[in-house]
């Protein structure tokens, strides 16, 4: 088991650079923590050559905000990552069950995919699935099925799906292990 002392960790002296290269498989999920914390700017170049305790100060946040991010931050970077699977978090398989309900199509699945388009390279796709086809590999995730089709596998695996409210609005967010780059806008990326 990994000793939590010796394991890297964010700090308030770190560049917002620093935090995304050091944890480049949670960076999407660091990003949209410290967007829906306020920092519009995560995705900003500029902002990456400040630290965190300059950013979040420089935008008339208390030092108690400041450890509260840094606190939920480390949460993130704590949580298990599964590259052998694609799941749900608990809140993005409980607001898809509402979304289902509210579609008259309980016990659908969830079809995962990605097009190229957008700035970055690739945009998820998300759609309702009544079944997989022949051409799927389905995984379970806290009792939905997803359904991705074997050809976009190695893009996907990994993948977690969330649902946000924040500041830039509500709705899906993906995590992908295997992203490389992505627009600032957050609806594209590249592998």
């Amino acid at each position: 088991m990994e000793n939590k002392q010796n394991r890297a960790a964010v700090s308030a002296e770190m560049t917002i650079a620093d935090i995304f290269s050091t944890f480049p498989e949670k960076s999407q999920r660091l990003a949209q923590e410290m967007s829906n914390f306020g920092l519009q700017c995560a995705g900003c170049a500029a902002s990456t050559l400040e630290t965190l305790e300059v950013g979040v100060l420089s935008h008339g946040y208390s030092e108690q905000e400041l450890e509260s991010l840094i606190k939920s931050l480390n949460a993130i970077i704590d949580e298990p990552l599964d590259s052998t699977t694609i799941s749900f978090t608990p809140k993005g398989a409980e607001r898809f069950k509402e979304v289902l309900k509210g579609e008259n199509k309980e016990g659908w699945g969830l079809r995962l995919s990605d097009k190229p388009g957008g700035c970055g390279g690739f945009e998820y796709i998300l759609d309702f699935s009544e079944k997989a086809s022949d051409e799927d590999t389905v995984f379970l995730s806290h009792g939905i099925e997803i359904y991705v089709a074997k050809a976009r596998l190695s893009r996907l695996l990994g993948a977690l799906v969330d649902y946000v409210d924040g500041l830039n609005g509500a709705g899906f967010k993906i995590s992908n292990p295997n992203v490389q780059g992505s627009c600032s806008c957050g609806r594209s990326q590249s592998y």
